[in-house]
């Protein structure tokens, strides 16, 4: 790799590490004779997939030019950085030479926007037309499409690339347009329902024929900022839960706002908010995979998520007319609410129960997290009583190793 290369890379890598929005789970494309890579069974770096492994990723911005004035972007045009841009066959290059040395399994590609956003669409729609028709890459391809480029160009990123995404970053109009006065949400909103009308109109067309092609078979995603602007979690869950049911979203990320001006327009704080960025992670699975209404988790008494407490034991704690829940009794969706009960120890717990009563030996060897499912449950020879324990006393026994464990680190896990 000559000098010149390499401080492009280093720039624009460097650039891009502020967007969190990258995740392979989804897509199923196969190699092919003559080709290679594939994204079956893998991914992209640093991140995760549904099933929890890591993967690698080139992630970069085709260019950290930009004629946008985002306040909580580090690539704004006032901002005083150093710029670079990679041409098409650079960006192709990278990944192909990359990927041949097993430093990667897929490529993260965004941009600045640099004259219009059809100019910086089209250049991102030719690196996945290259590497996927030239170079018979196979491997993983996640495009960022640029708000205001035409359906056109949209419609040709679909067909080369495994998942798309638009970020919204404000989680209301009126913040947006105070952090990013040329931004608005029908720029983003509307090539949100172009995609998914054209996800839609893919899978329908596959089941009628196999030889149709893939488009966009990760689906797509988004980006909220956490702590840049004044809304409560309720107002962000909202957005959220409204994007998966009405634009059928696969993934809401959200960021933690990380300072890096003292552009007047943000506020001014010592640490990215990292614990509430994972509260609202916890929140999100709890409404995509547990079967739990917005309401459930936030309201209007409750307008934000507790620090403290992961969102189903804050839900438990709340509802104690629910609890104890009798584990040998009952229903599936009943004992996913339990703390400490995830998707695979709820199924588990429905099948073993079958052969015979469970006690506690038996749930303590099906995966639970005991420690914190102990209060809310009983079986067959435990018959706990919730109210002798004051939700007080359980919430600083379940809660204040969390916090603590949270503040002192950035690893911050997804907990049933």
């Amino acid at each position: 790799m000559n000098e010149r290369i390499k401080e492009k890379l280093e720039i624009l890598s460097d650039a891009a590490k502020y967007d969190v929005s990258c995740a392979s789970s989804g897509s199923k494309r196969k190699n092919t004779k003559g080709g290679m890579g594939n994204s079956t069974g893998m991914g992209i770096c640093h991140t995760y997939t549904q099933d929890g492994r890591c993967v690698s990723l080139l992630k970069i911005l085709l260019t950290n030019y930009c004629i946008f004035d985002c306040a909580y972007c580090v690539s704004r045009k006032s901002n005083d950085v150093k710029r670079a841009a990679f041409t098409v066959k650079e960006v192709v290059d990278l990944t192909i030479n990359f990927y041949q040395r097993n430093y990667i399994e897929g490529l993260f590609l965004s941009s600045g926007i640099f004259k219009n956003p059809d100019y910086t669409m089209e250049r991102l729609v030719r690196i996945a037309k290259e590497l996927r028709t030239i170079h018979k890459f196979n491997g993983y391809i996640h495009l960022k499409t640029i708000p205001g480029a035409s359906e056109e160009l949209m419609q040709q990123a679909g067909l080369y690339a495994d998942r798309l995404s638009v970020n919204i970053e404000m989680p209301s109009e009126l913040s947006l347009k105070k952090v990013a006065p040329e931004k608005d949400f029908k720029s983003v909103l509307e090539p949100m329902s172009y995609l998914k009308e054209k996800i839609i109109e893919n899978k329908t067309e596959r089941k009628k024929s196999k030889k149709a092609p893939l488009f966009s078979p990760g689906g797509q995603s988004t980006q909220l900022v956490i702590g840049a602007s004044p809304e409560k979690d309720l107002q962000i869950l909202t957005l959220a839960d409204d994007l998966y049911k009405q634009k059928s979203l696969k993934r809401v990320y959200y960021s933690g706002y990380i300072p890096i001006s003292d552009d007047n327009r943000l506020p001014a704080i010592i640490q990215p908010p990292l614990i509430r960025e994972n509260r609202l992670y916890q929140a999100d699975w709890l409404m995509r995979f547990y079967g739990f209404d917005l309401k459930d988790i936030v309201n209007e008494t409750h307008p934000d998520l507790d620090l403290a407490l992961d969102p189903k034991a804050a839900f438990a704690l709340r509802n104690p007319a629910i609890f104890p829940v009798n584990i040998n009794k009952a229903d599936y969706h009943t004992i996913l609410r339990v703390p400490g009960i995830g998707v695979k120890s709820a199924k588990k717990i429905i099948s073993a129960r079958k052969f015979g009563a469970l006690r506690e030996g038996h749930l303590r060897k099906l995966g639970l997290v005991w420690k914190r499912a102990k209060y809310f449950i009983t079986c067959a020879d435990r018959d706990f009583k919730f109210l002798n324990l004051k939700p007080a006393v359980i919430r600083a026994q379940i809660g204040s190793s969390i916090l603590n464990k949270a503040a002192n680190s950035n690893q911050l896990s997804l907990f049933a």
